[in-house]
């Protein structure tokens, strides 16, 4: 039933739908069980973009290189390096007079 309906969708359709559909259902390998577990216990501890299971030294280093990037590109204290620059272009004077006129 499903085949008859899938005949008049474009190929890629068919293909993305067909590639999906064992991910959507249960594994049935109990290492791919086990590692579906890790990616859900995973994305459960890493909400605000924190980095998981980190200790005091890890978050020093980590800082540590993130100040590194800041000056090496430009940022400092108080310069909010997440926001897009913003570019002032101002059009030079020109002088009339000295054009030549024929």
């Amino acid at each position: 039933m499903l085949r008859s309906r899938l005949i008049n969708l474009p190929k890629t359709v068919k293909r993305n739908i067909s590639t999906n559909i064992p991910a959507l259902q249960k594994a049935t390998d109990p290492i791919q069980q086990l590692f579906l577990d890790k990616l859900r216990e995973y994305k459960s501890k890493s909400t605000g973009g924190k980095l998981v299971d980190a200790g005091p030294e890890i978050l020093k280093e980590h800082q540590s290189e993130i100040d590194k990037l800041n000056v090496q590109y430009g940022g400092d204290k108080g310069v909010d390096m997440t926001q897009f620059p913003q570019f002032k272009f101002v059009d030079p004077a020109v002088d009339v007079g000295s054009v030549d006129k024929k």
